[in-house]
């Protein structure tokens, strides 16, 4: 990992280096994933046949990109007490959570005595991703799917890579089917997001597209941007700890070690303190916990890519840093947590004290983890609920109402030079 001090004489060029932009915004890789964009636009599922096979090995026909009932019925019987409790007990919080953030429909008198107000709606059809790669995201299919079937939406499209086998890892097909999705396609990658955004003969268009991905899956949801809405931006995943000399080294370090396991080698990785004993106690429990773990090659290519061990003068510089970083995950571990985290500004979510790991936001605790990465967190906040509501505004005049703007709507008509706005409030006023 690479360790930075205050104190050092390059200490602002290196933290310019650790906020510089991740692969989120790697020009290579959005020229490689436009491609891929073009080519499904133009030749649709023959495109994805050829994309399947070119990147998950897998040799599919069109006919056999949906998941099957009797395979649904299958991961169903393999399903253990073990999973179906984890399942039910994540389940149960997200829907709880989730519930809370649902937007409700409401209506005033305005100064004319017009009625306006706001409703909200489900998206009829939404799409949402799951990644495969190297471990199959149960807790991504409840921390997303959940979400849209709380909302109401009754289309529920998932898209997620198979094995080299053509099969779908069963206990994730468990967790997609209980958790509410009505079509589920073994397709992944850049692709996937192409096929719900544009629409193919087999998949049909979708109207928002929803859930985490690698490089090339983000890039593709920024560039089909406005042909279908998107959630957010959520990449390889991050978790910055911000400690003092009351944390505790080991909880700190087998967090670190957590986030950077995922696999893809761009995971982000963070301690920032104002304690030169928590950091060297930190970096040798990294390197003690590390020979135990079973993803060690995965976690040690992202700790030498983006791991980072940052020596602050005092906790405000460090509030301060983990605003520039905007990190998906930000575990506050330091006396006070909670006031220290008010400060806190950009962070997907916050986990307070020695006993929220972020894991708990991974599977169970109800928030969804589905959050902005790669420093999109200064403008965008995580994925919640009512990003699967469409809002409209509704406007009711009666005569007298009208009456009442008419001067301000012909003044503004007049001003602008649109003749046509004013006549269109006079011409009811005129009527018998």
């Amino acid at each position: 990992m690479k360790i930075v001090r205050f104190g050092d004489l390059n200490f602002a060029d290196r933290i310019r280096e650790l906020t510089a932009s991740s692969s989120l915004f790697d020009p290579a890789i959005e020229q490689r994933t436009r491609e891929i964009v073009d080519a499904v636009k133009l030749r649709g599922d023959a495109a994805l046949a050829e994309f399947t096979e070119r990147f998950d090995g897998v040799k599919l026909t069109s006919e056999q990109f949906a998941v099957t009932q009797a395979e649904l019925l299958s991961s169903s019987v393999k399903a253990d007490d073990a999973l179906r409790s984890a399942v039910e007990v994540a389940k149960k919080n997200i829907e709880t959570f989730s519930r809370k953030g649902l937007r409700k429909g409401w209506s005033i008198r305005n100064s004319h005595g017009g009625t306006v107000g706001e409703k909200y709606d489900p998206f009829q059809r939404v799409g949402i991703y799951i990644p495969g790669g190297t471990a199959p995201l149960v807790s991504t299919a409840l921390m997303t799917i959940t979400l849209a079937r709380v909302a109401g939406c009754r289309e529920i499209v998932v898209c997620t890579p198979a094995g080299k086998t053509g099969v779908i890892n069963p206990s994730l097909l468990f967790a997609i089917r209980a958790a509410g999705a009505t079509e589920i396609y073994r397709i992944g990658g850049a692709q996937a997001i192409a096929a719900m955004a544009l629409g193919t003969p087999t998949i049909r268009w979708v109207q928002k597209i929803f859930g985490p991905g690698n490089a090339y899956v983000v890039a593709a949801k920024r560039l089909l941007f406005g042909h279908v809405a998107i959630d957010l931006l959520p990449g390889p995943s991050e978790v910055l700890v911000l400690a003092d000399e009351t944390a505790n080294p080991k909880f700190a370090a087998a967090d670190l070690l957590a986030q950077a396991e995922h696999g893809s080698g761009h995971e982000r990785v963070w301690l920032i303190t104002n304690s030169a004993k928590m950091l060297r106690a930190v970096e040798a429990e990294i390197a003690r916990q590390l020979s135990k773990l079973s993803r060690r090659e995965f976690i040690e290519r992202a700790l030498k890519n983006n791991g980072w061990l940052i020596h602050v003068k005092n906790l405000d510089q460090g509030v301060q840093l983990v605003n520039q970083i905007a990190p998906e995950h930000c575990e506050v571990m330091a006396r006070q947590a909670a006031k220290v985290s008010e400060k806190i500004l950009t962070a997907g979510a916050i986990f307070l004290g020695g006993f929220s790991p972020t894991v708990l936001g991974d599977y169970v605790a109800g928030p969804s983890h589905t959050l902005p990465t790669g420093g999109a967190g200064a403008s965008f906040p995580g994925l919640t609920v009512d990003q699967f509501q469409r809002r409209t505004s509704v406007v009711e005049y009666n005569r007298a109402s009208l009456k009442k703007a008419l001067p301000a709507v012909k003044k503004f008509a007049e001003l602008e030079g649109l003749s046509a706005h004013g006549r269109s409030s006079e011409v009811r006023l005129e009527a018998k």
